[in-house]
Parts: structure tokens; C-alpha cells; sequence
């Protein structure tokens, strides 16, 4: 026992001098690099390009994404930007990456900017890169040292859960003179996992406003007819639209977007269908329906969320999934629930797809008469189909005739007009 709480005093201990030494080397009141890169249109385009060319790999298939410098630096300023005016300034020097960091703090009297720049390489040939080198400042640290402070930070606050979800993957990191090569491994429930984690409701303060109305519409709503999505959505579009500048327009519809999934999947409905951490957001309960139908709404509002806040790709690969794992044991394929994980995408890209397009859906939400003018009828489609009967008809997903009637369904939902832009 006692030399167990020598083991906890000396990492306490280390955390301690490590954060001590962050502030007073590392804070300053002169930025180390030029903060607030002004990002054009194209490079926010490519940034969130980058960004998410990890999903073109499918479930269960080895992806290979190489970065370069202009890429890495790209990608890293623009994430540094979006929650303050902060930069990064990446090099490839010797087969190993070096960061320099500038992020600016808020109001405080120690000083404005802190300041750290690091380094990363592949020791000893090991598949993956280890920290090399630390700066706090002009303070250089121990390597090791920093590591091992970092390290448990990471393990032991909320921010273990996003180092988990974006390690996990990663088989192996490549450094050499003008790239980096990242090789990584996706199975299904890997993805399934960081849908769940990634869509749920925060804490912002924002979410409490959207979450507030929808309690506003269930106190209103009675109690003998369905609840329908179109309530909800158009409440809460309606408050977006409101609430919205060109600016913030987005971030709004993804408020709007994750407060209404939060009360749509707040119960686990099964492995592919959950979301823990939402919260509930009003005492009475109703389920919320599309074209009388519970599971659509689910189904819709899920895609949504996750386009909302990851990407439409992966949206798409967990909704076949979905159906697929239906196929044994399950209520079989729906080319209906899929026909309403396609339209819960769509409505997520033009939600979030850019300010234009963000301030347009919330004008034409705000004016809706009911689902049927974002969700396309798709009771005619084929459904229920168990494994024999899908691989008699369809074969696979990558079959012709299932091609042609995805493409069908996706020629639906292109012609309603709310999905339309200039």
C-alpha cells in the first residue's frame, strides 16, 4: 500500500511541476507564431476534405490517408480556429514532425498566449510515433517526462474518450521527408461507437435553449394524436432561424438538430440505434412518428446527427450496416428505413453544408405543413426481406439492380424542393 501511495504522490507530484512549468515558461504575452489565420472558402473546403478522407474506407477494410505539410498545417489551423484564435505551425525535419503551438488564453494576468512546440518521430522503427522532444516556451523538457504527464492527463479527464476514438484505428504512422503516412483499421462497432460519442448532447448552453423548446412543444402537444417529427423540427427551426446569423447559422441548425435526436433516441433501441449521455428533456414522453411510423423518425433524425457532426459517408455506411445486421435475426432489410437514414442525411449536409444553405433550410423548416415536405413517402419500398430473399433479389450492395434502386431513392429525395439550392 505504501508504495502504491508513493506511486500516485510522485505522478501527482510530476503533474504539478509539469503545469507549473507550462505556465510560467510556456504563457506569454507575445504569441510564439502569428495567430488567427484568415481561412478562404477553399481552405476550409479542403480542410474538412482532409478531415474526413478517413471515411472513405469502408467497415472492416485496412485505409491508407497520406498528409502533407501544406495538408497537416491546413487541417491543424483550421480545427485551432474554430474554438479560438490560435495557430499551428507544422515542419518534416529528419523524419520526425515538429508542432509549434500558439493558443491564445483567455483573460487572466499571467498572459495572453501560451505558447509550446514538440516533436514527433518514429524510434527504435515502431509503427507508431512517440513524443521526442518538448518545449514549454524556450524551456526544453525532458521528453519522457512530458510524455508521461501528458499521457495521464489524457487517460484520467474527458479528453480520454476523444484520444481513444481517434487512436484507436491507427495501426501504424509513417514519418518521412515530405509525408506522413497513416495506416488504420475501422471494424463496425469502432465506427458505431464514435457515432454514439460524437452525437450526443454537450453541455453548451445553446443546447439547453433548443432542448427548453422542444419541452415547450411536448407541453403543448395532445396527447391523443402521434407526435410527429415535423413538430419538433419545425419548433426548433423556427428558433434557429430566429437565433441565426450568416455566422452562426450552423452551429444553430446543430444545436437544433442534436436537442431533437437527444428526445427522438434517447432510449438504447439497440446496438446501432443508441445514444447515451441525452438527456431528457421534458416529463411527459411521446415517441415521435413519420408516416406513422416510430422506427423512420429514429432512422431520420440519426442519419441527421451524424451528418451533423461527423459526415455524411460514415452516416451512409452505418445505415447499411444496419439493415444489413437485420438481415439474421433481425426484422429484416428495409429499403424504407434506409430510404429515411438517406433523407436524415441529406437534411444534415444542407443543414451544415455552408451559412447559405444553413439560413435557407432554416427559413424553409419554419414553413413546413407536415414531414412530407422533407421526408419523401417511401411506404411502396421493399421491406422485411430476410437473408434469402435480399441475396435472391439483390445479391449484394454493390449489385446492379440494388445500385438502381438506391439511386432511385436518392432521386426522390434530390427532387423535393427543399433539398434544392441555386
Amino acid at each position: 500500500m505504501k508504495t502504491l501511495l508513493r506511486i500516485l504522490l510522485l505522478a501527482l507530484s510530476a503533474v504539478v511541476i509539469f503545469c507549473a512549468m507550462l505556465v510560467f515558461f510556456g504563457v506569454s504575452n507575445k504569441p510564439g507564431i502569428d495567430v488567427g489565420w484568415t481561412l478562404t472558402r477553399d481552405d476550409v473546403v479542403r480542410a474538412k476534405k482532409i478531415l474526413h478522407e478517413g471515411a472513405k474506407s469502408k467497415p472492416d477494410e485496412i485505409g491508407t490517408i497520406e498528409l502533407t505539410q501544406p495538408d497537416l498545417n491546413l487541417a491543424a489551423n483550421y480545427l485551432l480556429n474554430r474554438y479560438s484564435k490560435s495557430a499551428a505551425q507544422i515542419e518534416f525535419k529528419n523524419n520526425a514532425v515538429r508542432f509549434t503551438v500558439t493558443m491564445t488564453l483567455p483573460k487572466n494576468s499571467l498572459g495572453q498566449y501560451l505558447n509550446i512546440s514538440f516533436r514527433l518521430g518514429n524510434d527504435d522503427h515502431s509503427a507508431l510515433p512517440s513524443l521526442t522532444k518538448f518545449k514549454a516556451g524556450k524551456l526544453l523538457l525532458p521528453a519522457k517526462f512530458a510524455a508521461f504527464v501528458i499521457d495521464n492527463t489524457i487517460r484520467h479527464t474527458s479528453l480520454n474518450e476523444y484520444f481513444i476514438l481517434a487512436t484507436r484505428p491507427i495501426k501504424a504512422i509513417k514519418i518521412d521527408q515530405q509525408k506522413i503516412t497513416i495506416v488504420y483499421y475501422s471494424n463496425m462497432n469502432t465506427l458505431i461507437q464514435a457515432r454514439n460519442f460524437l452525437t450526443q448532447g454537450g453541455n453548451d448552453s445553446n443546447l439547453d435553449i433548443y432542448q427548453q423548446k422542444i419541452t415547450e412543444v411536448i407541453a403543448r402537444h395532445d396527447p391523443e394524436w402521434r407526435l410527429s417529427l415535423a413538430d419538433l423540427l419545425k419548433a426548433l427551426f423556427e428558433l434557429a432561424y430566429q437565433r441565426s446569423t450568416i455566422e452562426n447559422a450552423i452551429e444553430e441548425n446543430k444545436m437544433a438538430i442534436m436537442a431533437v435526436n437527444n428526445y427522438v433516441n434517447r432510449k438504447e433501441t439497440g446496438q446501432f440505434m443508441s445514444f447515451p449521455g441525452s438527456r431528457q428533456t421534458a416529463e411527459k414522453r411521446y415517441p415521435a412518428f413519420l408516416f406513422k411510423r416510430i422506427d423512420l423518425a429514429q432512422h431520420f433524425i440519426a442519419s441527421a446527427a451524424i451528418t451533423a457532426s461527423v459526415n455524411g459517408q460514415i452516416a451512409k455506411v452505418v445505415g447499411e450496416e444496419k439493415e444489413l445486421s437485420d438481415l439474421q435475426g433481425g426484422s429484416g432489410f428495409s429499403f424504407i428505413d434506409l430510404a429515411a437514414d438517406k433523407a436524415g442525411t441529406r437534411f444534415g449536409e444542407m443543414a451544415t453544408s455552408s451559412p447559405e444553405n444553413a439560413r435557407r433550410i432554416q427559413k424553409a423548416m419554419s414553413e413546413i405543413k407536415d414531414y412530407g415536405d422533407f421526408m419523401p413517402d417511401p411506404r411502396d419500398l421493399p421491406e422485411h426481406m430476410g437473408e434469402a430473399e435480399f441475396n435472391q433479389r439483390y445479391q449484394s450492395l454493390d449489385s446492379a439492380t440494388y445500385q438502381e434502386l438506391s439511386r432511385q431513392i436518392d432521386a426522390r429525395i434530390a427532387a423535393m424542393p427543399i433539398y434544392k439550392t441555386d
